[in-house]
C-alpha cells in the first residue's frame, strides 16, 4: 500500500473507513465497524478507541478491532501515562516503534506482539473526547499522510461520541430530574399546593428542585433549591443534597440547623459545588412557616385583600464554597387563613433584559391570595409569557385553607 497520499486519496480513504452509518446502529456498533474497516484500509493489526473520563482523568477502552480484550478487560490509562496517556495529554499525534513496559502502560499491547503504534487525539472543538490508535506487529514507519488520515477519522468519531454523550446526558438528566421532583403534590389538611418546573431553553435541565415532605408531629417540610451549573452533574449533586436535607430534617426541628449540616456536608463531599436553598417548616396548626435561607431569594407572601410582598427574610451564605461555618438564622412568617406563599428559583425573575431585583418586584405585584394552581398560572403568564425561559424555573405556591369540619 502506498505510504504517500494526496488530499483526494485521503478523502476517498476516509469515506471507505467511515462508510455510511446505518440509522439503527448504536455508538458501540458504529465505532467497532469503523475500526474494522480502518484496519483493512490502513493495513494494520489493531485499532482502538479509548474514551476520556474527565472526572477520573483517565482513558477507558471503549471500542476495538483486533485487540478486543482491551474493551472486555476494561483497560484504563491515566492521563499523561504511557503511549495513549501521552497522546491525550499533549493533544498531538504520537508514533512509537518500540512497545514494552517502558513505552506503554497497557500490557495487552506488547502481549499482542505489537511493534509500532500511531495514536491521535480525538477532539471536539476544545474538548478532549479520547484517543484513537492503531498498531502493527511488523515494524512500520507511519508517514505524514497516514497521520493525517487517522486524524480525520478521529475527528469524525469524536463528533459522533460527543453527540451521543450529549444525548445520554440529556436523557439521564431528564430521568433523574423527574424521579426527584414530586410526582404529584400531597393532600394535606389545611394546605393547598401548586407547582411548576420548566427547563431552560438555553441551559437545559439542571439542578433546580422543590420538595414537600411530612415530618413528625404533623409538620410539613418545604424546600426550594438551585444547584449551580446544568446538565447531569448538577442534577446528580441536586439529588444528593435533596436526600441529605431530608435526612437532616428528621433529626432537627430548626431549619437553620438543617442548612448548617447541609453546608458542612457539601463542603466536605461536594467540592467546588454551590447551591442556594430555602428550607422551611409549616407547623401542625398551619399558622406559621419557620424559614431559613441559604443564599436563596426570599419567597413572596400574599394575604387576602392585600398586595403580595417579598418576605422579610434575609439570606445567609449559600451551601458550598464557604469558609468555616457561617451563622444561619431562622425567621417566622405568619400564615393567616387564605394566605399564599410562593417559592421560586432565579430563572423565574432574572432575564437578560430584566435585573433580578426588578423581576422580584414584578413577581410580588403578580402574586395574590388565591388558589395555588391559579397563582402559578398567573405567575408563569406574567413572568414567562410567550418567551421561553432562559434558565431553569421552579415554582411552588402554598396556601393555607380552611379545614372542613370533622377532618
Amino acid at each position: 500500500m502506498s505510504r504517500s497520499l494526496d488530499a483526494q486519496d485521503r478523502l476517498q480513504q476516509l469515506e471507505t473507513i467511515i462508510g455510511t452509518p446505518a440509522a439503527h446502529l448504536g455508538l458501540t456498533e458504529l465505532l467497532t465497524g469503523t475500526l474494522r474497516r480502518l484496519r483493512e484500509v490502513m493495513g494494520v493489526d489493531t485499532a482502538t478507541v479509548l474514551r476520556y473520563q474527565h472526572s477520573g482523568r483517565q482513558l477507558v477502552a471503549f471500542a476495538a478491532a483486533g485487540i478486543e480484550e482491551e474493551v472486555h478487560q476494561g483497560v484504563r490509562v491515566p492521563l499523561g501515562s504511557g503511549f495513549a496517556g501521552r497522546v491525550a495529554a499533549e493533544r498531538a499525534p504520537v508514533i512509537i516503534d518500540h512497545v514494552d513496559e517502558s513505552t506503554v502502560v497497557n500490557s495487552l499491547l506488547w502481549e499482542r506482539g505489537l511493534h509500532s503504534l500511531l495514536g491521535v487525539p480525538m477532539l471536539a472543538g476544545a474538548d478532549l473526547v479520547g484517543v484513537l490508535h492503531i498498531g502493527s506487529v511488523e515494524s512500520r514507519q507511519f508517514g505524514e499522510s497516514e497521520v493525517a488520515t487517522l486524524q480525520l477519522v478521529a475527528d469524525r468519531l469524536a463528533l459522533a461520541i460527543q453527540m451521543e454523550a450529549l444525548e445520554e446526558n440529556r436523557t439521564a438528566t431528564m430521568a433523574l430530574q423527574r424521579s426527584l421532583l414530586p410526582a404529584s403534590l400531597p393532600e394535606i389538611p389545611g394546605l393547598a399546593f401548586g407547582a411548576r418546573y420548566v427547563p431552560g431553553a438555553e441551559t437545559g435541565l439542571g439542578g433546580d428542585w422543590y420538595d414537600l415532605f411530612s415530618l413528625p408531629g404533623d409538620r410539613l417540610g418545604v424546600v426550594m433549591g438551585d444547584v449551580s451549573g446544568h446538565g447531569l452533574d448538577a442534577a446528580v449533586i441536586m439529588g444528593r443534597l435533596r436526600s441529605a436535607l431530608r435526612a437532616y430534617a428528621l433529626d432537627s426541628e430548626s431549619p437553620a440547623e438543617v442548612l448548617a449540616k447541609l453546608g458542612r456536608k457539601a463542603n466536605h463531599f461536594e467540592h467546588g459545588s454551590m447551591a442556594t436553598v430555602a428550607y422551611g417548616i409549616i407547623g401542625p396548626d398551619r399558622e406559621t412557616l419557620t424559614l431559613s435561607l441559604a443564599g436563596h431569594l426570599p419567597p413572596v407572601v400574599a394575604f387576602p385583600g392585600e398586595a403580595g410582598r417579598l418576605a422579610d427574610v434575609h439570606p445567609d451564605p449559600p451551601i458550598g464554597l464557604t469558609i468555616g461555618e457561617p451563622e444561619r438564622r431562622t425567621s417566622v412568617l405568619d400564615l393567616p387563613p387564605g394566605a399564599v406563599v410562593a417559592f421560586y428559583t432565579d430563572g423565574l425573575v432574572e432575564r437578560r433584559d430584566r435585573p433580578v431585583d426588578v423581576g422580584m418586584e414584578r413577581l410580588a405585584e403578580v402574586v395574590q391570595a388565591n388558589d395555588p394552581e391559579r397563582v402559578c398560572a398567573r405567575i408563569m403568564a406574567a413572568m414567562i409569557g410567550n418567551q421561553a425561559a432562559q434558565d431553569d424555573v421552579a415554582l411552588l405556591a402554598i396556601q393555607r385553607v380552611a379545614v372542613p369540619a370533622g377532618s
